[in-house]
């Protein structure tokens, strides 16, 4: 057993009563934090100006608290480019979702996956990742270091036309104040300004080496970003790897004296990843937590 003290006293600091879970779910996206997003943004401040989301992922924490000013970016340009379009024009979101539902539907459906994957792997694209994250395998979007999104097709049916367009609409309605943006996590947190609020959700380094984007980014750097953002007054919040294995296992990681005042504990339930990786197995075993490290 690898055992870790908390770094900080773990204690209740709670706010935003109003904000009540939004489950309707957009992207399936491993690590996607939509059933307890509410819980998490009960850690924020009570009073902040821009939200910034620099791993945007599958949106959850954005999603959930709707911000009335909020700038959202991740290194994944694809995925991005389903963010633009949906804030600006979702009836095209809608049909990109269709007409791959259709191609998908319309004869074998490993076939039809694998024929919008090859689409995408050869033009990496938002319209055919829209749909592949719908429909792989466990919600696990896995790229090759070469780029290539390699997850076969899921066993469960995606949600039809009709269902996704509904979320489409709720969606645009709660991104509306959100600027979209491809880009690097630091050129985007060093915009940030004193009494801004930034939540960041980094690949974990325990468990996520296989995701896009992963093999490149470095906690050191971001930790060094934190303490640049911290300095000039602008909150900060992490999620990162907590324990895993029912709390039998608990990753180290290096994190500089002070950076964090606070610490609390998340339970994410059963893990997402370990489904794919143990190839549908029950996972009794494998309920993990997630760390919230809050600046302030």
């Amino acid at each position: 057993m690898n055992k870790q003290l908390p770094l900080f006293e773990i204690e209740p600091y709670m706010h935003h009563n109003n904000i009540q879970p939004f489950n309707a779910q957009l992207l399936k996206w491993v690590g996607n934090k939509q059933r307890f997003a509410h819980e998490i943004i009960q850690y924020f401040p009570d009073n902040f100006g821009t939200y910034y989301e620099p791993f945007l992922g599958s949106g959850a924490i954005l999603g959930t608290l709707a911000p009335k000013q909020g700038i959202a970016s991740d290194a994944l340009k694809p995925l991005i480019e389903i963010w633009q379009m949906l804030r600006s024009d979702p009836e095209t979101v809608k049909h990109w979702y269709t007409t791959r539902w259709q191609t998908y539907m319309a004869d074998d459906k490993i076939a039809g996956y694998e024929k919008i994957k090859a689409a995408y792997n050869e033009n990496p694209n938002g319209a055919d990742l829209l749909f592949l994250s719908r429909s792989c395998y466990g919600g696990v979007v896995r790229f090759r270091k070469d780029g290539y999104m390699s997850t076969p097709c899921g066993i469960h049916k995606p949600i039809n036309p009709e269902r996704f367009a509904k979320r489409v609409d709720l969606w645009h309605d709660r991104i509306q104040h959100t600027e979209f943006i491809h880009n690097d996590f630091e050129a985007v947190m060093c915009q940030a300004q004193s009494g801004d609020l930034i939540y960041c959700d980094p690949p974990y380094t325990d468990t996520q080496a296989i995701l896009y984007g992963a093999q490149a980014f470095s906690l050191k750097r971001l930790f060094s970003v934190i303490a640049d953002c911290k300095a000039r007054g602008v909150y900060v919040v992490l999620s990162i790897d907590g324990t895993k294995k029912n709390g039998k296992k608990n990753p180290k990681l290096d994190i500089p004296p002070r950076l964090f005042a606070r610490e609390a504990v998340v339970n994410c339930g059963r893990s997402m990843l370990r489904r794919f990786q143990m190839e549908g197995q029950t996972l009794e075993d494998e309920v993990v937590t997630d760390r919230l490290l809050l600046t302030y």
